[in-house]
């Protein structure tokens, strides 16, 4: 089956249908295009995102099974409620956007690249400035040491990547906020692709029909109140 090519130039063409996408490799629906905001909302909206390295043209995925988390379903383990109790690291939102997204795209011990590349940190920052991505951020002492972000629509929040330089920042990151999530009325995180990580907060895997169907009712409706901070 030929995957479909998109026009960097048109950023507003539609998408093949996500039942289109290959089983092997898991999810891959489209090649090329562009990264221009409304080109990436739209990929979400529909249960996409791109993915790819550097070099490479622009991927654009949407993996059957999907790995998503209720909020309500938060799962905090034994040795990370202590750890919250103790208020180790200070949690904010959205004050550092351009350093978490950096220290995300620097390269992690098991791998040889980044998928963060250059295009993508200005995508995406530019979907900050606009509203839509959004960042949490873990400090100590005045130091970022762990952080994450990811795209909000409606009722949903796609996330995107993480990071820490201590133990359990990110998770401390991610646990606060999906639990402020909550509070704000949202009802889905999408994690896109299975991580043991992942699953020991209660994240889990779903079928894409059901996925798209969530999104279908959550994306649309703004939450009620939201207290993200540029």
């Amino acid at each position: 089956m030929r995957l479909t090519v998109l026009d960097p130039n048109n950023p507003e063409q539609d998408f093949p249908s996500v039942n289109k996408a290959l089983r092997e490799p898991d999810g891959l629906l489209a090649i090329g295009g562009c990264l221009s905001q409304k080109r990436l909302l739209n990929a979400y909206r529909h249960g996409i995102f791109p993915w790819y390295n550097p070099g490479e043209p622009i991927l654009w995925w949407s993996p059957d099974p999907r790995l998503i988390l209720f909020p309500d379903k938060l799962v905090i383990s034994r040795s990370l409620g202590k750890t919250l109790r103790k208020n180790v690291f200070t949690i904010t939102f959205d004050q550092a956007f351009n350093e978490v997204i950096a220290a995300c795209a620097y390269p992690r011990k098991d791998m040889a690249g980044t998928w963060i590349t250059t295009e993508i940190n200005a995508a995406y920052n530019q979907l900050h400035q606009a509203g839509f991505a959004h960042s949490v951020e873990a400090w100590l002492g005045g130091e970022l040491v762990g952080g994450l972000y990811g795209v909000a629509l409606g009722q949903v929040f796609f996330g995107e990547s993480m990071f820490h330089t201590r133990t359990d920042a990110s998770k401390v990151a991610f646990a606060t906020l999906v639990q402020q999530l909550k509070s704000w009325g949202y009802r889905l995180i999408d994690c896109q692709v299975h991580t043991k990580h992942l699953e020991s907060f209660g994240a889990e895997e779903i079928s894409r029909s059901y996925f798209t169907t969530l999104l279908d009712q959550y994306c649309d409706i703004p939450v009620q109140s939201s207290a993200w901070h540029h």
